[in-house]
């Protein structure tokens, strides 16, 4: 009876992955071999059952077994799958990585190609010098008497 609760649909063990015990051999199985020697003497009806039965716990402990290999080949292809599944995560890592490296390597180019801080100054240096000259030239050429002068601010009255 506890066999049957297990093997029912929806049992605790229904198609366990551990294979189905060997069926124990029926009454009819280990009775006197002498209705091997009869044949033309029927067997009777719970022989026939018995060996019905065992027949069909052969199959179901086959299925079983085919069901536990099933799982088995499954679980490798899973771990297969997330294998690759990780190499092919860290192939598409290194990838990013290479285009990180690309561009982080082109904005150093720009940036060597920019001035540097002496010729920043050098520049400075220069403008100032050439706006003191040119300023001093204006003013000693008389040349600011031919600017525009400006309105002077409107006296207030008190």
């Amino acid at each position: 009876m506890a066999d049957d609760a297990q093997t029912k649909i929806g049992g605790p063990n229904f198609m366990s992955a551990s294979p189905a015990p060997a069926p124990a051999p029926t009454p009819a199985a280990v009775e006197k071999p002498a209705a091997a020697v009869a044949p033309s003497t029927p067997a009777p009806a719970g022989s026939a059952v018995g060996d019905q039965l065992a027949r069909i716990e052969d199959k179901t402990a086959r299925i079983e077994d085919k069901y536990a290999r099933s799982e088995q080949l499954l679980s490798r292809m899973e771990e297969k799958i997330e294998g690759a599944t990780t190499r092919m995560n860290e192939v598409a890592r290194q990838s990013d990585l290479a285009a990180l490296r690309g561009e982080v390597r082109s904005i150093n180019e720009r940036v060597k190609r920019s001035p540097g801080t002496g010729a920043l100054v050098l520049t400075a240096i220069i403008t100032a010098v050439l706006t003191v000259v040119l300023t001093v030239a204006v003013q000693r050429l008389n040349i600011d008497s031919m600017l525009p002068q400006r309105a002077a601010p409107a006296a207030t009255q008190p």
